[in-house]
């Protein structure tokens, strides 16, 4: 059984390719968190992929480590956790995964710490942000767990 579940992965690497999907490696941390590297604005940076996210966010301390330009938001932010959060937003960033591109990106700022100090208590690095579904949806993402990799379509 197991290698026919491994012959139709590669069949469907093979087929994404062909459609123009780019494959972006993840891992998994221990807390069972999907870990990814990114750029934005082509400053690297370690983020966790989250279906759940709606939109794709950094935290306020990250502000000038990917030199964004940050605005106020009436918008709260909520989640893993902690609602009414203050937010601001920044616009029109630059974002890269693997060789998946997205020139014109926004971003949800807010404050990460619940999430690094939950990472922390398993000897888990920080992350930087979470790349959300807002991107998942751009790129019409499909995430292969089995070989832990994210396809983003061009």
């Amino acid at each position: 059984m197991r290698k026919i579940a491994v012959v139709k992965m590669k069949n469907l690497h093979e087929k994404l390719k062909k459609e123009d999907y780019k494959k972006v490696k993840f891992k998994i941390t221990k807390t069972q968190h999907l870990l990814i590297k990114a750029k934005i604005n082509g400053v690297k940076g370690n983020f966790i992929l989250d279906t759940g996210a709606s939109n794709s966010c950094v935290g306020f301390e990250s502000i000038g480590h990917f030199i964004l330009e940050a605005k106020k938001s009436k918008t709260k932010a909520s989640g893993a956790g902690a609602t009414g959060m203050l937010t601001q937003t920044s616009s029109s960033n630059k974002l890269q995964l693997g060789n998946w591109k997205n020139s014109n990106f926004d971003l949800i700022i807010f404050d990460l710490s619940h999430v690094n100090e939950a990472l922390n208590h398993y000897k888990v690095k920080p992350v930087h942000g979470i790349i959300g579904a807002d991107i998942l949806m751009k790129g019409k993402g499909i995430i292969d767990y089995y070989n832990h990799c994210l396809y983003l379509k061009k």
